[in-house]
């Protein structure tokens, strides 16, 4: 057997890809909704509760790699919430820091918790040497091509 090609051309891969992952994926945004928060809101949810201390406005753009206008107003619907909140940046008084509040981490936690039984659900189907392998290649791939892995 000749091993120097794929089995799979790259275009096969990210169709399987796509496949295999949608059902993941539209479970997890059924999650948000008794919380009524979008899959944007909750990246940025997500995203500030990681970050310890909260971020300025432009940091979280960075890392949701939206525009700044667009990060302001997913932050506005989060404030109208009552899941985050802007405080004066003590280094730099033109600057606010947003941080989730109580509430918000409360919702974080509770939907991480879900996604974790849900993603232990879908992922049963490999064992665990296969979900060890799958997970090495998809950090691979999340090194050069996808966004910060969780911590």
């Amino acid at each position: 057997m000749d091993t120097s090609h794929p089995a799979h051309e790259p275009q096969d891969l990210g169709s399987l890809f796509h496949a295999a992952f949608r059902g993941l994926r539209s479970s997890w945004a059924d999650q948000l909704s008794p919380w009524e928060i979008t899959p944007f809101q909750w990246r940025a949810l997500h995203t500030l509760a990681r970050a310890d201390g909260g971020l300025r406005l432009k940091d979280l753009a960075e890392r949701l790699r939206i525009a700044p206008r667009s990060a302001t107003e997913v932050v506005d619907q989060l404030e109208s919430a009552g899941l985050v909140d802007r405080t004066p940046d003590p280094g730099d008084r033109r600057a606010v820091i947003v941080a989730p509040t109580p509430t918000g981490l409360e919702i974080h936690d509770a939907v991480m918790s879900q996604r974790k039984e849900r993603s232990e659900e879908y992922f049963a189907v490999l064992s665990p040497a296969e979900q060890d392998q799958l997970a090495a290649l998809l950090t691979l791939l999340a090194g050069p091509h996808g966004e910060h892995l969780p911590r």
